[in-house]
């Protein structure tokens, strides 16, 4: 079974995750900001991954802190609930319409990390969440699953719609590369022999 938990603690952040990368789309999550919530809750929906996340912190300072952490710790717990990465796909992609929105976004789980976002959201504000924050949750994430990551929608007019749909693509993208190819099950997927 893929899983793994994590408790991280700075003097601005506690996190406790769990994630089951196979899973069946369960969750509990807890971070103070209930949009964040909300796509945290996308994306093990949409990805089938259990994930278990409660987050406390310094939200009177501000969100920041808090939502990259969450990305980082993410990316912590696929890498761990990965392992070795033997037989899997590695790299996914997925396109999402969502309603008069279109995004997509692709992951490589290359042991090297890079981000490239484009969320074209022009508002500073989505429920309470700090939009420009949404950038560093997937910094945090890529540079702690060693992951490639690009994100981009496409067009659209809600704010909301374009920051769900990359949490969708995000999700879905993410559960083809850790997926397992049964052809490859003893085989890291590089020519080069690691990850």
């Amino acid at each position: 079974m893929r899983s793994a938990s994590i408790d991280r603690k700075t003097k601005e952040t506690d996190i406790r995750g769990s994630i089951r990368v196979d899973g069946r789309g369960k969750y509990e999550i807890s971070t103070g900001i209930r949009f964040f919530d909300h796509m945290l809750e996308l994306f093990a929906k949409h990805g089938g991954f259990d994930l278990k996340l409660k987050a406390k912190g310094d939200l009177d300072v501000d969100q920041h802190h808090t939502v990259e952490d969450v990305g980082i710790v993410l990316g912590q717990l696929i890498s761990k609930a990965l392992g070795d990465r033997k037989g899997i796909n590695r790299a996914g992609y997925f396109v999402m319409p969502m309603d008069e929105t279109l995004a997509v976004v692709a992951v490589d789980l290359s042991g090297r990390p890079a981000l490239v976002y484009d969320d074209k959201v022009k508002v500073r504000l989505i429920g309470d969440l700090q939009t420009e924050l949404a950038e560093d949750f997937f910094g945090g994430f890529v540079n702690h699953a060693a992951a490639n990551l690009h994100a981009k929608v496409l067009y659209g007019r809600s704010n909301h719609h374009k920051i769900e749909a990359i949490f969708k693509c995000f999700a879905r993208a993410l559960r083809y590369a850790c997926s397992k190819d049964r052809r490859l099950k003893d085989q890291l997927p590089s020519t080069k022999g690691l990850l």
